[in-house]
């Protein structure tokens, strides 16, 4: 009997160690997060899953080029994925179906395809405030983002895309391109 309730207590002790190491990590640092629809495609798939950085923006600011998840501005209860092109005080617009950051247009070519067009929707273009991010999907075509709802609040943010952890033959860590005007 003595044996059992040693043997019990190990184990106990294993799994409650285990759970103080993982519990802080998965809800304090990193979390997963799986894609749901076509809109972050060809980067994106549905199902894929990722791992999302919850700690780099409590100690920077994001970065254009970024991938995000966030808390939907018009239903915080639900997360999207999308990249970030616009940062506070820059001018958004998008003419002829390019992207223009304060009137320089923006080369997304490293990670669209090329001869990408992005429609705008109906969008006037705008100038960010403080706090404020725009935000594409990568299917430009077939994307409910900025140009339809409006800004991101930066306490939307719950943190940057980086890994993608599924399927296994696409598991790879997620750069943030270059952009050069």
């Amino acid at each position: 009997m003595r044996n059992v309730l040693s043997f019990i207590w190990e184990i106990l002790k294993i799994v409650i160690i285990a759970l103080a190491i993982v519990i802080p990590i998965r809800y304090f640092i990193f979390q997963p997060f799986l894609v749901k629809g076509q809109s972050m495609e060809p980067n994106f798939e549905d199902g894929n899953y990722l791992i999302v950085d919850e700690i780099s923006y409590r100690m920077g600011n994001p970065q254009r080029g970024e991938i995000i998840v966030f808390k939907y501005p018009q239903n915080p209860s639900q997360r999207y994925i999308k990249r970030i092109i616009g940062l506070p005080g820059d001018t958004v617009e998008i003419k002829n179906g390019k992207v223009y950051i304060s009137g320089k247009i923006l080369d997304e070519s490293s990670y669209l395809p090329k001869n990408n067009f992005t429609p705008d929707f109906g969008f006037q273009g705008i100038t960010l405030k403080e706090n404020e991010y725009f935000v594409l999907g990568d299917n430009r075509l077939h994307s409910s983002d900025s140009r339809i709802w409006g800004v991101v609040p930066r306490e939307n943010i719950i943190g940057r895309v980086f890994l993608k952890a599924w399927p296994i033959i696409y598991f790879d860590k997620i750069e943030t391109p270059v952009y050069k005007f």
